[in-house]
C-alpha cells in the first residue's frame, strides 16, 4: 500500500508542475527508467538515497516511521536520549563546571515552537550554547535549518532567566556508533560547511570561550543495552564506563 500511494503521490506532483520525467531525473540525477519504477510502485527495487532524491527534485517530503512493539520503540528511544543528557550532563561538570546546563528548555516566541535539547550557559564570559543531541541523523537539510532556527531565537530564549549573552553557539553532538559516524561521513561537506568545529576544537572553546563557535561531535555516554524478553518485568541496562566527547 505503502509503495502504490508514494508513486501516485510522485506522479500527481509531477503532472501537477507540468513536469516530465525526465525533468525529473535530471534534477535528481538518476534514469528515466528509474522516475517511471518509482511512479509504478515499484519501491522494492530502488534504494532508499534514490527515492529521496526523486522526492527531493519535487519537493516531496519523505517521512520514515518504523514502528516497533507498540509504545516500546519509544520508551527505547526516550532512554537513549535521555542517556545521551545524562551523559553530557556528567562530561561537562567533570570537564568544565563553570558551565551551566540545562536541559530540555522549551520556547514559544513570534509564533515559533520547539524545544532545544539543552543549553549551556557561561557567566564570566556571556557566553551561550545552543545544544542538539541525536542518537541518529535522518534528515541533514532539516536538522541543519532547525539549529540555525534554535541559535538565532536563543537570545529571546534565556532573557527570562536574567541572561545577556554576548555570543551564542551551536554544538550538535551524535551518539557514538559505527552507523553515526558513517552518516556524517556521507553528509561530511554539508555538514562541516555549517558546522567546522569538531570534538577538539569545542573542548578548546569551552576552557577560553572566545568569539563564535559551531562544531559537531560525537559522544560516548552510557547506554541503555538490547532489551530481551524474560520471565518478569525486569530489563537489565549495560553501562558503559563512563562518557566522552570525541572528534
Amino acid at each position: 500500500m505503502f509503495d502504490q500511494r508514494l508513486g501516485a503521490t510522485l506522479r500527481a506532483v509531477r503532472v501537477r508542475r507540468s513536469l516530465r520525467q525526465i525533468d525529473v531525473a535530471t534534477r535528481a540525477d538518476v534514469s528515466r527508467s528509474t522516475v517511471s519504477r518509482l511512479e509504478r510502485g515499484h519501491v522494492g527495487e530502488l534504494s532508499l538515497d534514490t527515492i529521496r532524491a526523486v522526492c527531493a527534485a519535487l519537493d516531496v517530503r519523505l517521512d520514515l516511521v518504523p514502528r516497533w512493539r507498540g509504545g516500546e520503540l519509544d520508551r527505547l528511544l526516550n532512554a537513549r536520549h535521555s542517556a545521551m543528557h545524562e551523559g553530557l550532563a556528567s562530561w561537562l561538570a567533570g570537564f568544565a563546571p563553570d558551565w551551566a546546563l540545562v536541559a530540555e528548555v522549551s520556547f514559544s516566541i513570534y509564533g515559533e515552537r520547539g524545544v532545544i535539547d539543552a543549553i549551556a550557559w557561561h557567566p564570566a564570559s556571556r557566553s551561550l550554547i545552543v545544544i542538539e543531541l541525536k542518537t541518529e541523523i535522518v534528515d541533514v537539510q532539516e536538522l541543519l535549518g532547525t539549529l540555525d532556527r534554535k541559535r538565532r531565537l536563543a537570545p529571546g530564549i534565556v532573557v527570562d532567566r536574567g541572561w545577556r549573552p554576548a555570543r551564542v553557539g551551536v554544538w550538535l553532538l551524535v551518539a557514538e556508533g559505527v552507523t553515526n559516524r558513517r552518516h556524517v561521513g556521507r553528509h561530511q561537506l554539508t555538514l562541516r560547511s555549517v558546522l567546522p568545529g569538531d570534538g577538539r576544537t569545542m573542548r578548546a572553546w569551552l576552557r577560553a570561550p572566545t568569539g563564535p563557535i559551531a562544531a559537531l561531535s560525537f559522544l560516548s555516554y552510557a547506554r541503555p543495552g538490547n532489551v530481551r524478553p524474560s520471565s518478569g518485568a525486569i530489563r537489565r541496562v549495560r553501562r558503559a564506563s563512563g562518557s566522552r566527547v570525541r572528534a
